[in-house]
């Protein structure tokens, strides 16, 4: 029983391990970022946490895609096969066509890219708004994930680990 408690400790340390590791790792290119587009850094920090399980992800390790964005008709980019949720025509899961990035940084430059241009996010970005409760609440009502949580996953890691002080 020992042993299963201290085996219980040490992998809660390596999760929060993995998680403060990624912020202080990619903080500075979503500052840049946030001044750049004006998507909040703790928006960004808590979306790559999530996308990429603090950094430890498949798709963040071989593809340096950071944000689970998908390759989509126009990427013209490099990419990589994954499994995800698309389904076949008999509702069997196959491989999702993702962008796939030379390094981080173009991941979290094509993030930005590709909400502040997509007409679909245009409300959030022309809102001038960097509140990451509106901005979480936003990416999960235009569709930006299909899980239904996916705003208070954004909020809580945003609020565990304190991100929005980034935002100032």
């Amino acid at each position: 029983m020992f042993k299963f408690i201290i085996l219980i400790i040490i992998s809660l340390s390596t999760i929060t391990d993995d998680k403060l590791s990624y912020i202080n790792r990619y903080k500075e290119i979503a500052i840049i970022e946030m001044k750049r587009t004006g998507i909040p850094a703790s928006i960004k920090l808590a979306q790559g946490i999530l996308e990429t399980a603090g950094g430890t992800g498949t798709l963040a390790i071989e593809a340096n895609n950071h944000f689970g964005i998908k390759c989509k008709n126009y990427w013209k980019g490099d990419t990589y096969y994954h499994k995800d949720d698309d389904l076949d025509e008999k509702g069997d899961l196959i491989k999702s066509c993702f962008r796939s990035y030379q390094n981080p940084i173009d991941s979290y430059v094509d993030h930005s890219n590709f909400i502040k241009h997509n007409i679909t996010y245009s409300t959030l970005i022309n809102s001038g708004n960097i509140d990451y409760k509106y901005w979480a609440r936003g990416l999960q009502y235009y569709g930006y994930a299909s899980d239904p949580a996916y705003a208070d996953k954004l909020i809580s890691l945003i609020e565990r680990y304190n991100l929005d002080t980034f935002d100032n």
